[in-house]
């Protein structure tokens, strides 16, 4: 488990990662001073890319739940990434390959722009298909049936967050002060090609380490959520059963592939039709489906608004790789003699990151685990909730900043303030991200249904893609209502002078509409259910049975069974074999009772008082006893 790990870590950490964030926070100086684009074209470009980028992590997480595994997928979308690299560094190399400043919004065309834009789609798509499949492939390295591996799962998801900080803390030091401040544009896309390529080298040693799930065509996350809405719709005439027990489930034994049998639950009852039990026609995929088919609609179902909660904070996290930079570029960057490159100014959150991480794992879990009883200390739910207060916070102190760096150029443009008045913004950011990123990652990955985790993963990046695109719409609408309002006839940012711009004004309107969000978000919380909870030990409960007959050699020992006591009424009747089906039919008339049962992941099965829907063929025909 740990040693499988350390690969996933250290192709994550000073490699393929270390690139990734060097590139994200340069880029939108690259397409300023090389390609030539102005402010708004520049960030917009940059949030377009890194939003197509996460949202291409569901082809990553598609592929390896339905065709091929995790680590396969991871290395061929990382050839990929390498080969979108490779091609950005030779134009970044050949002046022949760059536009030539023509004083326009946009001067790259022809076959310059057909090369520009194919490299970055490469980029973006071997990056975001490895995003969709690296996470759960160290996930799968923890046996969700031991405790202390189960346990552990929480850990990793912490110490993949410290490992992407560290390899982010060479990146946006190392490399960018290359590229932005020696203007060595190539030599950073090289040496993050390159190091890009080692980390996957690394990530295919670790191979007969790892522990491999292959997936199969018919568990297909869509063909499956595809199925319950169809049979859904195609029996919204019939009426739902009185009890959940007559709806159709499958033995546990025979469903070797999912790992687990997922109980019933009332919410989205629409979706139980799927699981009736068809009269006049065989059982097959298409015309009923399963209970647990059933609730990973619903799981997902229930993620959506959650995921949806989170999309404003990315698009606040959008402005700190663009305009922030920005920002940076017409601040005192100096420290004695040397000058800070404005796009190195996320060091400081990483490097709060560095240090809180081991902190709260070593510190703050043990602490609130005492407290909350929770495995993680807080609920997944709770992290995120700290961070979108943090991201609210965040724009608001970026719109007090803006303001006096702004009006300290308009006082004296050769005294400008310090570059480091920054790092509120992006202190306060970083810690946010550290709650909300780990929060989701966990969320999830430990809510999603065995064969959908990596397609539920890349969920954490969808959110990213939405908060990418709707920072360009957020800029776009935003320049073109204020143009006609304004005396000036000018946008809140326009131009190539951000002296002349209001940016804050921009801030502070992503940070009442964070603060809105946050109530939102709060309502979604509060009504979302998880998958596994504790029990309910107040009163018995009825174990859920299948909707096969109950062979006479796997009826429970009345001796083991809790409840009712049963001791006096033989279930098997071995002197007696002729009563055998009669036996059957009491089983599935009286009420067996327990107080618990196990899920695959260490929850606790939801279990409901009733009658079984266990029956024999004779017992669905005689009157019962």
């Amino acid at each position: 488990m740990y040693i499988s790990n350390v690969f996933v870590f250290a192709v994550l950490t000073s490699l393929e990662n270390m690139g990734f964030i060097a590139n994200m926070v340069s880029l939108v100086l690259y397409f300023m001073y090389v390609m030539f684009f102005n402010y708004p074209n520049s960030a917009n470009t940059v949030t377009n890319f890194m939003g197509s980028t996460f949202l291409l992590s569901l082809i990553g997480g598609f592929i390896s739940d339905t065709f091929i595994s995790r680590f396969t997928t991871s290395i061929i979308f990382g050839f990929i990434e390498v080969l979108g690299l490779a091609l950005v560094t030779i134009q970044a190399y050949s002046k022949d390959l760059q536009p030539a400043y023509c004083g326009k919004p946009s001067c790259i065309h022809g076959s310059k722009a057909v090369m520009f834009y194919f490299s970055l789609g490469l980029l973006a798509l071997g990056a975001g298909g490895v995003k969709g499949a690296l996470p759960a492939l160290g996930g799968d390295q923890f046996d969700h049936k031991d405790p202390k591996e189960a346990k552990a799962l929480a850990r990793y998801f912490n110490w993949l967050l410290l490992s992407t900080t560290l390899g982010a803390c060479v990146g946006v030091t190392g490399i960018v002060y290359l590229t932005t401040e020696k203007h060595k544009w190539y030599w950073g896309f090289f040496i993050s090609t390159v190091a890009t390529f080692l980390g996957f080298t690394v990530l295919a040693l670790g191979k007969p380490f790892y522990r491999l799930r292959e997936p199969k065509m018919a568990d297909s996350p869509i063909i499956r959520i595809t199925q319950v809405i169809v049979v859904a719709i195609n029996n919204s005439k019939l009426a739902l059963p009185d009890s959940p027990d007559e709806l159709y489930e499958i033995r546990k034994t025979e469903n070797d592939f999912r790992e687990e049998i997922i109980s019933h639950t009332n919410q989205f009852r629409f979706l139980d039709k799927a699981a009736i039990v068809p009269k006049d026609s065989k059982t097959t995929p298409w015309t009923v489906c399963t209970v647990t088919q059933v609730e990973e609609v619903k799981i997902l179902t229930r993620m959506l608004p959650i995921l949806f909660s989170t999309v404003i904070m990315n698009t606040c996290l959008a402005q700190l790789q663009t305009f922030s930079v920005m920002q940076g570029n017409f601040m005192n960057r100096k420290i004695g003699n040397f000058n800070v490159p404005a796009a190195s100014i996320p060091i400081i959150p990483l490097v709060f990151m560095s240090i809180l991480v081991p902190i709260y794992e070593f510190f703050f879990v043990p602490f609130a685990r005492k407290i909350t009883k929770h495995p993680s200390g807080i609920t997944q739910l709770q992290r995120v909730g700290v961070g979108l207060v943090l991201s609210a916070i965040s724009m608001a102190i970026a719109g007090i900043v803006e303001v006096k760096r702004r009006d300290q150029a308009h006082r004296d443009i050769m005294k400008p303030i310090s570059l480091f008045w920054l790092s509120f913004q992006y202190g306060i950011f970083g810690i946010a991200d550290m709650f909300t990123l780990v929060g989701l990652l966990e969320f999830f990955y430990r809510e999603a249904p065995i064969g959908m985790r990596s397609l539920s993963t890349s969920f954490t990046w969808l959110t990213l893609s939405f908060g990418y695109f709707l920072s360009t719409v957020f800029v776009n609408v935003i320049n073109a209502i204020t143009k006609r309002t304004s005396s000036s006839k000018q946008g809140w940012i326009h131009g190539l002078d951000l002296d002349s711009s209001h940016l804050n004004l921009f801030y502070w309107f992503l940070a009442i509409l964070s603060c809105l969000n946050f109530l939102n978000y709060l309502y979604w919380a509060s009504w979302y259910k998880y998958k596994t909870e504790e029990p309910d030990h107040s009163e018995p409960k009825a174990i859920d049975m299948t909707t096969e007959q109950l062979p006479v050699e796997e009826v429970p020992d009345p001796t083991e069974t809790k409840g009712e006591d049963l001791s006096t009424r033989p279930l098997v009747a071995e002197e007696e074999p002729e009563h055998t089906e009669a036996k059957a039919k009491d089983l599935s008339t009286g009420p067996l009772l327990v107080e618990e049962g196990s899920t695959v992941d260490g929850g606790v099965t939801e279990v409901h008082e009733g009658p079984s829907s266990v029956q024999t063929e004779d017992s669905k025909q005689q009157p019962t006893s």
